[in-house]
């Protein structure tokens, strides 16, 4: 490898931790999302200019194919679907690099069988980019199918499911021994199979908000399959690019997890003894207190402190310009107003920060849920907007829910509570939310974009 092309690369894994770290911050995000990806197409870009290629024409033509789809995909994609496009993208990269190893292994295998030279960690790293590398494109895939209601967001078991699933990893791992004892393309394989079936069977007990974790976990296995991938191919830009998706992955699910009060382990595997978030559930048909918007403006306009508390109800109406008019009115009126965020509110991590960021809400306003709950008892009125799980008591009340012992914010503490909703069906997790009972709250109907503008109406008139 020459030179100059070892200097390129280094510059592009630079690319890459700044990247890392400008889309630590909302402020540098845009930045750090533009040197990473020139980064990466420079990356590209740079084996055609010292390597013998062959098949360019086909090479090229992929690569056309795949910067529309992706540059189409990210266009037109609803800020609601984005968790599944980040699923479905991080399974085509989980795929591909499972593909590349079995490319190689073929390579591998003659040069074996020529030489007898090939060490036996760089098949064991082969054997595993093939295994993780099906798994990560699998599970995603069934997210995907989950975030997208194409197939049902509850726990999907069988009875047997944990014997396949041993069983199933028991043959992976005979399998990448084989692979490195005695390496051939056929083994190669079948241990493809085994893992797409292994990445099926991860997934389907996931129900609920437990998802957006599952992706974040998927996302640590494709960046892990990038980095072994580099070191069998002996590239070092791909070997520090999945190092760090891998190493950033890993920490956010970790995050994520605590974030939810529940271990990885459980996460995965709680459905098999009812621990996992339920999905989809029934409406209630018990009595609760409702008003209108000139009701609730008025308890707004006497209100010193109020917290809205933005949840997946406010993306799927694409309320949040609305709702930026409304707290900047009241604002206006001398109230003082902060969005409560919450670690896994919506479908996946920073999905609140995005939106609002997108209605060029002020960083400022937006305050993390460790920051808030201290404030909700000295706040007048809490305006939930679409969202549910995260300020349901059942978390801190009710043993053996499936949302037991997860954080969440403390709305219940607040003098006043609103529920902005469409309808009484419940959260994500699928249970429901004794909040709403409450006969401090008072729920608002409709759609989160309508009844938003009906209620700033309001507001403006007072």
């Amino acid at each position: 490898m020459p030179v100059w092309v070892q200097v390129a690369y280094l510059v592009c894994a630079v690319g890459f931790i700044l990247a890392l770290k400008g889309l630590s911050g909302p402020r540098t995000a845009r930045t750090g999302n533009l040197i990473g990806a020139v980064a990466a197409v420079v990356g590209c870009a740079i084996p055609f200019f010292y390597l013998d290629l062959h098949h360019v024409p086909l090479i090229l033509a992929a690569i056309v194919v795949g910067a529309a789809g992706g540059f189409v995909g990210a266009r037109r994609v609803q800020m609601t679907q984005m968790p599944q496009m980040v699923a479905l993208f991080n399974g085509v990269g989980g795929g591909a690099a499972a593909l590349v190893a079995l490319l190689e292994l073929r390579e591998l295998v003659a040069a074996d069988e020529f030489a007898g030279s090939v060490p036996w960690f760089t098949l064991l790293a082969t054997a595993f980019t093939i295994l993780v590398g099906s798994v990560s494109f699998a599970g995603s895939v069934i997210t995907f199918l989950k975030l997208q209601e194409l197939m049902t967001s509850r726990p999907v078991v069988f009875p047997g499911l944990p014997v396949v699933f041993g069983l199933g990893l028991l043959a992976a791992v005979v399998l990448a021994v084989v692979t490195v004892v005695n390496p051939a393309e056929p083994v190669g394989v079948v241990l493809a199979l085994v893992g797409l079936l292994i990445g099926v069977l991860l997934v389907l007990p996931v129900g609920g908000a437990d998802v957006p974790i599952v992706i974040s976990l998927l996302n640590a296995f494709t960046g892990l399959t990038v980095a072994a991938g580099g070191y069998v191919l002996g590239n070092t830009l791909l070997l520090v690019a999945g190092t760090l998706v891998g190493a950033s992955g890993t920490f956010l699910t970790r995050l994520m997890a605590s974030a939810m009060g529940r271990s990885v382990a459980n996460i995965l595997f709680g459905a098999l003894k009812g621990g996992s978030t339920l999905g989809a559930g029934e409406a209630s048909d018990r009595p609760v207190r409702s008003a209108g918007p000139e009701d609730v403006a008025i308890l707004l306009e006497y209100a010193d402190r109020v917290i809205v508390v933005p949840g997946y109800g406010l993306a799927v109406a694409q309320a949040q310009h609305t709702l930026r008019e409304l707290v900047d009115v009241l604002g206006e009126k001398g109230v003082k107003v902060d969005y409560a965020i919450h670690p896994v509110a919506g479908r996946m991590p920073g999905h609140m920060n995005v939106l609002l960021a997108e209605a060029q809400v002020p960083y400022e306003q937006l305050v993390e849920m460790d920051d808030i709950n201290g404030d909700f008892k000295n706040t007048d009125v809490v305006v939930v907007v679409g969202a549910n799980d995260v300020v349901n008591p059942a978390a801190k009340t009710t043993p053996g829910a499936p949302i037991y012992g997860m954080p969440i914010l403390n709305a219940d503490e607040a003098q006043q509570i609103v529920f902005l909703k469409r309808s009484m069906r419940p959260g994500f997790a699928g249970i429901e939310n004794e909040l709403l009972f409450d006969p401090k709250t008072t729920l608002l109907f409709g759609d989160a974009k309508e009844t938003l503008g009906k209620l700033l109406n309001a507001v403006k008139a007072l």
